[in-house]
């Protein structure tokens, strides 16, 4: 009987609901409560601001759209990793998926784990760490010297929620799904609050938000690098738009479920950035919001007054939990993918008996997540690979042109709204969009590339492996 009951595959707990919310929640973050400010830094002008943040999402739902065709044919567990071995084949799929497992999403998860403590420290006082550990550090080659017990009581607390909800995680994925709806609905709530309170009783002016459209001599001079920068703040907020893909295998009727998930997702998260981004600037001007790093919590002041920093450190920490436990969820399931493909450590393929979940998947991320945490360089790990990572965007809006070559016959229950115009759109704007990265941040551009290529020698091992097992 206890055989009997053992699972071997991932469990379809996931509905349409919690799809959409995985796509909502892990869009969601820090990123709308701290990159408005450096935007309104670049651009000078509220209504270039908000044509940034339109045009972004705009671009992300055509990405959405793109990737709605190929998840209708293409239902496995891992996403955008399975659909690249089947556009371009092991070598390329593999990169990406040693990129999303190394930095892109761990990442990702340790600096929104960071922010999560940060914010929670508003209402709880940490303890100071001694002199003595924050000069402990050691150096590694490109990353640079690493100092594990700066701010150790901030990092602490952000391991201990990567920790927490890898454990919800290991649990179940019904548990997990379920988990962010809860979190994803109380932060688009919260969001919208704030935005109604902040245009309803912020005293401020409809001029703040348009001002004829008088753009600043210093923008105009470095217009298009000023843009692109600003667009890279944009994306920034709105990644994490595919993280469904990931747990395709996991979703009831995905064919359906996950295509409807990535356009709903999508334009609910564009309504609520840019309603937000109205509101900080209906009470903020755009020179004082260029000022504000904390943009969010400038805005509440002129609302709730000195209880203002409270209200949005509440909205953060709602914010920063759900989308980390949205990255949780969906992120393992590459390695996962990966080790089935006999591409990776056995181990990590494995399901749990009782729970159904890739639970060395998730440990494994979980614990490299917490190193990333402590090495207190994920900013600058993240800057690196926002290049690698639209990159990678690229190459998926590309490969639906080569499905469309390689499998005419298949069923497509969606198919690409605007076929071939919209996705070779999305390719242009993603190729100009790198080669602006190159020209204005090379370095690390250059560094995006090499993190990705250290993966080769490990896929080469594997290939290795692989082909010797086979010839026993």
């Amino acid at each position: 009987m206890i055989e009997k009951n053992q699972k071997k595959e991932l469990v379809r707990g996931l509905s349409l609901t919690a799809a959409i919310m995985i796509v909502a929640g892990s869009m969601i973050g820090s990123g709308i409560f701290r990159k408005p400010s450096v935007m309104a830094q670049q651009l000078g002008s509220p209504e270039l601001m908000i044509i940034i943040w339109v045009a972004a999402g705009l671009i992300t739902f055509i990405g959405a759209l793109i990737n709605a065709e190929i998840a209708g044919i293409i239902d496995a567990t891992g996403g955008q990793y399975v659909y690249f071995r089947k556009m371009y084949g092991d070598f390329t799929a593999y990169l990406y998926g040693w990129s999303i497992l190394a930095v892109i999403q761990t990442g990702s998860q340790a600096a929104i784990a960071y922010v999560f403590a940060e914010y929670l420290g508003y209402f709880i006082k940490y303890p100071q760490t001694s002199q003595h550990l924050k000069d402990l550090g050691f150096y590694i080659p490109i990353v640079g010297k690493i100092h594990p017990f700066i701010n150790f009581s901030v990092k602490l607390v952000a391991i201990l929620c990567i920790m927490f909800l890898t454990v919800v995680n290991y649990i179940g994925v019904y548990l997990g799904g379920l988990v962010q709806k809860i979190v994803t609905y109380m932060k688009i709530i919260s969001i919208i609050s704030i935005s109604f309170f902040l245009l309803i009783l912020g005293k401020g002016s409809m001029s703040n938000v348009y001002t004829g459209f008088s753009i600043p001599e210093s923008t105009s001079h470095n217009f298009v690098t000023l843009i692109g920068l600003a667009f890279l703040g944009a994306f920034w907020a709105y990644d994490g738009w595919n993280n469904v893909t990931y747990v395709s295998g996991e979703v009831k009727d995905p064919k359906r479920n996950i295509p409807l998930s990535l356009m709903w997702g999508t334009l609910i998260v564009i309504a609520v950035y840019v309603l937000i981004n109205v509101a900080y600037l209906y009470v903020l001007p755009i020179n004082v919001m260029a000022k504000s790093p904390l943009v969010a919590a400038s805005a509440a002041e002129k609302v709730f007054g000195s209880n203002g920093a409270a209200v949005i450190s509440i909205a953060v920490i709602i914010a920063t939990f759900g989308g980390l436990n949205g990255s949780i969820l969906s992120t393992a399931r590459v390695p996962f993918a990966m080790a089935r493909a006999k591409l990776f450590f056995e181990s990590l393929g494995k399901v749990h008996p009782k729970y159904g979940t890739p639970h060395i998947s998730l440990l494994v991320q979980g614990i490299w997540s917490c190193m990333l945490v402590l090495s207190g360089s994920f900013d600058t790990i993240t800057n690196y690979v926002i290049f690698a990572a639209w990159l990678f965007y690229m190459l998926g809006a590309f490969g639906v042109f080569i499905l469309r070559k390689k499998m005419p016959d298949v069923e497509r229950p969606y198919k690409a709204w605007g076929y071939p115009y919209l996705p070779a759109v999305f390719v242009i704007f993603s190729t100009l969009f790198l080669i602006n990265s190159i020209v204005s941040d090379l370095q690390n551009s250059a560094m995006g590339l090499i993190l990705i290529f250290a993966g080769v020698p490990m896929y080469l091992f594997w290939k290795y492996k692989a082909k010797n097992m086979t010839s026993i």
